[in-house]
């Protein structure tokens, strides 16, 4: 958004439609001081009738001898107090004395009583005490001087107008925060009312029809296909434990092409049943009957929660659901799906066990690209565009000689037996420094293992040290480095959890000495 200021950079009133306040706000001054000449005020100790408000102070200082501002000073009245004040002495018709006498307890007019107006339209109470205590102080040098006076008083009115605007600021901010308690209290109660599916399950078809059709391209298949670790991993931890799928009844979640289902169907498995919603199942159909296993392998089109298999309970699981930093894309909700359904006693699904790993960066020419970047921008500040780019994670391939801590495990996951609340977690990690510099970015990897059950066990990380994968790594970036020294402990604190508005993306918080910082994986 542009800034508005004028030719000589002064910044632009907010609400401002024309030239003519100035003009407005002066004659509402003029106003305020001719009406206040045409007033009417009852003295409070007697029958007089005077002409102004300030005309009815000097009659009661000369003929009663009490200085109406000195009691609002001894006793530090309020708006509030002032006015219970001035009903009280015209209710009672108690006499000045009775005011100047101490008072160790209660004052007389404490009682909210007295808060009754007892003149209507009574200028006294329409006067503002600090007005009144400001007024006496200028009256005593002159009335000669009305400049001075209607510079007094406008002075006191913006001091009024700015503590009302601080009061609407709170109001407001306090009306967002109660907004953001029912928000969350109806989301909750939404929660507590539907079913244990989840927030992926609960989708509908058309709104989730953005994902799949992002796996309905050859491309993204060709990829993962191409990527040896993950692939390979598969093939390897199939192909080497046949025991595990010797005529068993196989569910392949998210099949895509149908490697997986074809992995197993040759390993032995009596039938394996693929799901995918995405158009390239047609794609599988094609290739299961190039290879000649359409009697073992059968494809359906659809979710996993909205479909019915052709089968009570299955033995094995096996989907290739992980996403960047492991959760993101939320499928495994779908495969936990699938296990509380159709998972035989005794059954397994794999990969059975994951771990989510950090570790501390120190790459001073990515910052520098990616965040410093901004500082300077062909001469100009756009410094508040880092505001949008912190919170962005990266998802790309880190040189491992920028990794400056040993790495740490945060989170495991045993596919068998974890809930779908535990997918969202807050969790505290220690990095132990290794070098002593600046710590610009923390970085996220996830290692996956086949092991129940398995003669020869077979895992595979995504992690910076080791052969780069597809999902690379997710990279946090930290606005401003932080200083850290080898041998210390980088502590800290995170937060995954799913975006209401869109549960198959992540938000991410980093919660780190002197900082916090959340980001989005979308």
């Amino acid at each position: 958004m542009a800034d508005h200021t004028d030719p000589h950079g002064e910044e632009m009133p907010e609400l401002s439609d024309g030239d003519d306040d100035d003009v407005d706000d002066d004659e509402e001054q003029w106003r305020w001081m001719e009406e206040e000449e045409s007033q009417t005020v009852t003295c409070l100790f007697c029958d007089k009738v005077l002409g102004s408000v300030s005309a009815t102070l000097q009659h009661c200082s000369a003929e009663h001898q009490l200085n109406l501002v000195n009691i609002i000073r001894k006793h530090s009245l309020d708006d509030y107090g002032y006015i219970k004040m001035i009903n009280f002495i015209r209710s009672t018709k108690c006499g000045p004395s009775c005011l100047m006498e101490p008072s160790d307890g209660p004052l007389p007019w404490d009682s909210e009583d007295f808060l009754r107006p007892v003149l209507r339209d009574d200028p006294l109470l329409q006067t503002d005490p600090e007005e009144l205590c400001g007024r006496e102080e200028t009256c005593s040098s002159s009335r000669a001087e009305p400049c001075d006076e209607l510079l007094r008083r406008a002075q006191a009115a913006e001091e009024r107008a700015q503590r009302s605007e601080e009061a609407l600021a709170r109001a407001m901010e306090d009306l967002h925060k109660l907004k953001l308690l029912a928000q969350g209290l109806v989301l909750n109660a939404e929660t507590s009312k539907s079913s244990n599916l989840g927030a992926v399950a609960e989708l509908r078809e058309d709104e989730d029809e953005a994902y799949f059709s992002s796996y309905g391209h050859y491309g993204i298949h060709e990829e993962m296909l191409k990527d040896k670790v993950r692939t390979e991993s598969y093939r390897d931890f199939i192909y080497s434990n046949p025991e595990v799928f010797r005529d068993k009844v196989v569910l392949d979640v998210g099949c895509g092409t149908g490697i997986l289902s074809m992995f197993a169907a040759r390993a032995g498995a009596k039938k394996v049943i693929a799901v995918d919603q995405s158009e390239i199942i047609y794609q599988a159909m094609d290739i299961v009957r190039s290879n000649q296993l359409e009697n073992i392998i059968t494809l359906i089109k659809g979710r996993i929660e909205d479909i019915k298999l052709p089968v009570e309970k299955v033995d094995i699981i096996i989907s290739e659901w992980m996403g960047y930093f492991l959760l993101f894309e939320s499928m495994l909700d779908s495969v936990l799906y699938a296990r509380d359904l159709y998972l035989a006693d005794g059954g397994s699904v794999y990969p059975d066990l994951c771990n989510i790993s950090l570790a501390a960066v120190e790459d001073a020419q990515k910052h520098r690209d990616r965040i410093a970047f901004w500082d300077d921008v062909y001469g100009f500040n756009m410094a508040c565009m880092k505001k949008a780019v912190v919170p962005e994670a990266a998802v790309e391939v880190m040189n491992a000689e920028t990794l400056i801590s040993e790495p740490t495990v945060i989170q495991t996951l045993d596919c068998n037996t974890v809930c779908l609340s535990e997918l969202e977690f807050t969790t505290d990690f220690f990095l132990k420094i290794t070098k002593t510099t600046d710590c610009t970015a923390i970085v996220g990897y996830f290692d996956i293992f086949f092991d129940k059950g398995c003669s020869n066990k077979v895992m595979f990380s995504t992690g910076p040290q080791v052969t780069k994968t597809h999902w690379k790594q997710t990279v946090f970036l930290l606005e401003k480095p932080m200083p850290v020294k080898a041998g210390e402990e980088l502590r800290g604190k995170i937060s995954v959890r799913k975006n209401k508005k869109d549960p198959r993306s992540l938000l991410v918080t980093f919660d780190l000495p002197d900082r916090k910082q959340t980001y989005s994986l979308q």
